[in-house]
């Protein structure tokens, strides 16, 4: 009984941080699917790219990975408003987001996974830092300094957004852009340029994003295709465009994954996850969190 009771809790932590991971993953998509309608299907890869920044500057410079990737936030900043200039220009602005827009952003995925096979090959690539082997002891449950560090800053990097998102002029314009564009001429606001900032911040996140995912586990280029599903299913179960319904569903999905790879077994988890998803959509169509 107390071993089961111990492997109840130790299972319910670690989906606990398990989903702050998932948050920090799907908080950029939260942005460019929540709020700007873009169907943004390479985010997965910039998480990788992200992964592999962090990986060069710990291996070359000896730097901690997550305190680089924050450093290199401007530079993600820079590529997300660029790839946004470029979806603007030939499909946005002529009216074309559909499957033209789509096909965009699966071409974006796979150049990038193929420029990271052609750089690093396809070895699995991992990290040195200071907190991927202790732990912490609470009693009976063990705390793994590898996910309670990603955990602690993931919920800083969508806490961070937040605020920002609400509390500046820029943030509420955001959460306008998507709602009236019209409307948001009127305040001396270009909907264009809120769109390239946003989705500019949208791609800054996965820098952090990344970082945390080769902190937490070995990666290599294609590992971003296991991602693309639960990434928008967190998206959309949470309530599009909420972060806190993101958080939620993220930690959600992690316990539900993390208590049915414990008991019956990893392969039963998506499958389980992903079924209290439709659950979750058939009583709440709009998200957890989402308007009805």
């Amino acid at each position: 009984m107390y071993l089961s009771f111990d492997l109840l809790s130790n299972a319910l932590v670690s989906g606990l941080l398990l989903g702050g991971f998932y948050a920090a993953v799907t908080i950029g998509v939260s942005i460019s699917f929540g709020m700007l309608d873009i169907v943004n299907i390479a985010h997965p890869a910039f998480i990788i790219l992200g992964s592999y920044t962090a990986y060069i500057a710990n291996s070359v410079f000896g730097l901690d990975p997550i305190l680089s990737s924050v450093v290199l936030m401007p530079v993600f900043y820079l590529l997300g408003v660029a790839i946004y200039h470029i979806y603007d220009m030939s499909f946005e602005r002529r009216g074309d987001t559909s499957i033209r827009g789509l096909a965009f952003f699966f071409g974006v995925l796979f150049i990038t996974e193929v420029a990271l096979v052609l750089v690093f090959g396809v070895d699995y690539r991992l990290v040195d830092a200071s907190y991927d082997g202790p732990s912490l002891h609470l009693g009976s449950v063990d705390l793994p300094l590898r996910l309670l560090v990603p955990f602690l800053v993931s919920m800083a990097l969508v806490g961070t957004l937040q605020i920002y998102i609400s509390r500046t002029f820029i943030g509420r314009a955001i959460h306008a852009v998507a709602q009236d564009p019209s409307a948001l001429r009127l305040m001396a606001a270009d909907p264009h340029r809120i769109k390239r900032i946003a989705f500019g911040l949208s791609i800054a996140s996965a820098s952090v994003a990344g970082a945390i995912l080769i902190v937490i586990q070995p990666v290599e280029p294609s590992i971003a295709r296991d991602y693309i599903g639960r990434i928008f299913a967190i998206c959309v179960m949470g309530g599009l465009g909420s972060f806190g319904g993101t958080v939620v569903a993220a930690i959600i999905l992690g316990v539900m994954e993390s208590l049915t790879s414990t008991f019956y077994g990893p392969s039963w988890s998506p499958a389980v996850a992903f079924g209290f998803l439709l659950l979750t959509l058939a009583v709440r169509p709009a998200g957890l969190f989402g308007r009805r």
